[in-house]
């Protein structure tokens, strides 16, 4: 786990390629500790359990 925006941006975005849906994409990543959610300001990232907000970032 790190807290490198960048790299998590990557790994998300990568992830993203290998699914169907955007529904299936947030359910995957909450099994890595990520809750994603959609903003007027792009996609943003929050570290679970405690729902600690990362940063956000554009798609």
């Amino acid at each position: 786990m790190t807290e490198n925006m960048e790299e998590i941006q990557a790994f998300l975005l990568k992830e993203r390629d290998k699914v169907l849906s955007d529904a299936e994409w947030r359910f995957r990543m909450r099994g890595y500790g990520y809750n994603l959610r959609r903003t007027d300001g792009g996609i943003e990232v929050a570290r679970l359990p405690q729902n600690k907000v990362l940063g956000t970032f554009e798609m």
